[in-house]
């Protein structure tokens, strides 16, 4: 898959985009690039990933993805915050997927904060 389009939607190869933040060198500078990571790691089943950028205070212990469910686009529809120096941020994105051959979409406004200088995911709302 590295030399595959990104599943978040920039543009750019899975290598440069959120393939090098689930390989660990690199990490989300801001809060629109930590969700459209976890939405990759959604994309490849990448659990560990999730739980890695989840925070503290509302990670789950674990995490079982659907092998059924094939995410197949992600529109960011907003941000507030989540800059390079912001504490927090949040982003409302739309999440298109099949599964069992049926279309959905997970539309959710989604909040971010930092955590010993780090991105992390720390809950979100559902819009639909």
């Amino acid at each position: 898959m590295p030399s595959a389009r990104c599943p978040c939607g920039t543009g750019l190869s899975y290598a440069e985009c959120c393939g090098r933040l689930h390989a660990g060198p690199a990490t989300a500078a801001t809060a629109e690039q930590l969700m459209r990571s976890r939405y990759s790691a959604f994309a490849v089943g990448d659990a560990g990933y999730l739980l890695s950028t989840w925070h503290s205070s509302t990670r789950p212990r674990t995490l079982d993805l659907d092998p059924a469910v094939r995410w197949t686009g992600l529109e960011v529809l907003a941000t507030t915050g989540g800059t390079l120096l912001a504490p927090e941020g949040t982003v409302e994105f739309r999440a298109h997927h099949r599964a069992g051959g049926v279309r959905g979409a997970q539309h959710e406004h989604s909040r971010f904060a930092r955590e010993d200088g780090q991105w992390r995911y720390v809950d979100g709302v559902s819009l639909d």
